[in-house]
């Protein structure tokens, strides 16, 4: 489990690509408080330390994430927000994060307001039951709180302080996000579907 509060930023360093799989090394002073077997999210994706060293670990991107995140699309020198799992008796700043990304959206637009940034961001028809304005949502790994949400697309409002310590500064219209839906919800349809 992950709370969505970004630790570091870690920068692709080498991409490997494995029989459909691929072999990702991350370049951050963060992998010296890592464990081979740790899980860490990775923009949201919970991934588990295959090697490490003093500045850098690695872990391998199965067929199954390829499909469901945007980590197809990473490339060398590309920033990504890193945090590593939630431990008993620690605080929960964000919200629950599983760190199973449910899909992809895009970057419809980024729009700077005073003081902070708004993204507008499109997603799959089929998740819009999983979305709920002033709800939270995992983008890229950040817990974030649904500003605004219309039938294809939500807007999330981002504070100075996430905008330059998240990899999302780097980001531009087009881009795909990881998005991971409130746990809470998914498991209120799921009974609901059940009962009907």
């Amino acid at each position: 489990m992950f709370t969505g509060i970004i630790e570091a930023l870690g920068t692709v360093a080498r991409v490997d690509d494995q029989a459909g799989a691929r072999r990702i090394t991350y370049a951050t002073p963060l992998s010296a408080e890592l464990e081979v077997d740790d899980s860490v999210a990775i923009n949201g994706v919970c991934q588990t330390v295959v090697a490490r060293d003093a500045s850098s670990f690695q872990t391998v991107v199965i067929e199954e994430t390829l499909r469901k995140t945007n980590f197809g699309d990473l490339r060398v020198g590309e920033s990504v927000n890193l945090e590593r799992s939630l431990r008993m008796g620690d605080r929960l700043d964000g919200h629950l994060v599983q760190g199973h990304a449910d899909c992809t959206g895009r970057i419809d637009s980024i729009t700077q307001e005073g003081t902070n940034w708004l993204l507008q961001v499109s997603f799959p028809d089929e998740w819009a039951p999983y979305i709920v304005g002033r709800g939270s949502i995992a983008l890229e790994g950040i817990s974030l709180t649904v500003a605004r949400l219309e039938r294809t697309n939500f807007t999330v409002a981002i504070i100075p302080y996430t905008w330059e310590h998240t990899n999302l500064h780097a980001r531009r219209a087009g881009d795909a996000v990881n998005l991971e839906f409130d746990i809470l919800g998914k498991y209120i349809l799921r009974r609901q579907d059940l009962q009907s």
